[in-house]
């Protein structure tokens, strides 16, 4: 029994070989600034709490007053009996705080990429997406009918030049708003001017974007000012917000349509109470603690000016996320390996998560971390980069 499967072992060990095999941490306590990994304390450079709220004190009282007036689950579905009163009170207020028509929540992000992007496309139709594009975009595109195009990262010419030669029924540009393991930020304002001038829907995704860009971390859309004039907008509770899940903004025909037709809608229970209520506060957070976005860009921009001063090689980062570019898997792994030695967790990224001779260490800087923290990172980053001879 199971015989049939032996060729994963096999595929294992070339993993393994090349240096591309990840066994997942283990996180011994709250993820912060300096956390409990493997067993050891740690600088932590690797989470996604932009804003630190993963142990907020609102958020957690909400929690647990959440649980003790609606218990720990929902029991079903949204369509069955899963909406509870609190799930549509924050989609209402996620929306105001997002400038949008109306918000419709999923279980994460992946799952609002994959349920939406084949509600809206199909046969007949073309999908222009970027080439760094996350990869639950590029899963969500490959469950449509729908032709797919892709051009050169960030290349404005090149998505024009697809549109203008396009005689599809519909045309969809998708793109990341943060690409996750570079750290730039996609042109959005040409990105819209095009879609307006070619007739094409617009739909970015915005994970690391949200409660990182815009006034009190509205996004991408409140960044370059274009409410209104992006048809949707993926957003996360996951990273800035500290809790989980993903949603869709935009209008209210839309939300009405998702909620009829996107399959990992329909199909996935619905935010358990003490969630849902967490979520809520942490927007109440951003908005009446404007310091943290303070906080969060002093931070970066002092973390990524040191280590260009350094002579590390940081890409075109322009957002907390802060990549060390080694080139070579193997480097990645060692760099990672040793700065962990040295106290300071930093997740070595490969291929396939992205190509081959682009690995790289990959930063991610918080509202939570001190300028203490932060220089005995560099520190670290200087005794092992002249080691390595990255510097």
């Amino acid at each position: 029994m199971g015989s049939r499967l032996g060729f994963i072992s096999a595929e294992i060990e070339e993993m393994k070989s090349k240096g591309l095999f990840k066994v997942p941490p283990i996180l011994g306590g709250p993820q912060g600034a300096r956390a409990i990994v493997n067993g050891k304390e740690v600088i932590n450079l690797s989470s996604n709490s932009y804003l630190q709220l993963t142990t907020n004190k609102k958020m957690k009282k909400a929690a647990i007053a959440a649980i003790r007036k609606y218990g720990v689950g929902t029991g079903a579905v949204r369509q069955i009996i899963g909406t509870m009163d609190i799930h549509e009170e924050l989609e209402k207020k996620v929306a105001q705080f997002k400038g949008a028509e109306a918000v419709l929540m999923f279980s994460s992000g992946v799952a609002a990429n994959s349920g939406t992007i084949p509600t809206l496309v199909g046969e007949g139709d073309v999908i222009v997406s970027d080439e760094l594009n996350h990869g639950s975009i590029i899963d969500g595109c490959r469950l449509t009918k729908a032709e797919r195009k892709i051009y050169p990262h960030l290349n404005m010419e090149e998505l024009e030049k697809i549109l203008k030669e396009s005689k599809h029924r519909r045309k969809l540009i998708i793109t990341d708003g943060v690409f996750s393991m570079d750290g730039d930020i996609a042109p959005m304002d040409k990105i819209v001017e095009l879609a307006e001038k070619y007739d094409a829907i617009t739909y970015v995704d915005d994970a690391h974007g949200e409660g990182v860009l815009g006034k009190n971390g509205r996004g991408i859309v409140d960044h370059f000012n274009l409410h209104g004039r992006v048809d949707v907008e993926m957003g996360t509770f996951s990273k800035a917000f500290g809790c989980m899940g993903g949603y869709i903004a935009g209008t209210n025909d839309l939300r009405s349509y998702l909620i009829q037709r996107a399959r990992s809608f329909l199909f996935s229970t619905s935010h358990p109470p003490a969630t849902v209520a967490a979520i809520s506060a942490a927007v109440d957070v951003a908005l009446e603690q404007p310091k943290l976005f303070d906080k969060l860009w002093n931070n970066t921009k002092y973390f990524r000016r040191k280590l260009q001063k350094l002579g590390f090689n940081t890409g075109n980062s322009q957002t907390p996320i802060i990549p060390v570019m080694t080139g070579q898997s193997a480097v990645a792994q060692q760099l990672s390996s040793k700065l962990f030695e040295k106290g300071v967790y930093v997740n070595p990224i490969v291929y396939p998560m992205v190509a081959m001779d682009k690995a790289r260490v990959r930063n991610i800087i918080t509202a939570g971390h001190k300028r203490k923290d932060l220089d005995a990172a560099l520190a670290a980053f200087e005794e092992v980069g002249k080691e390595l001879k990255l510097i």
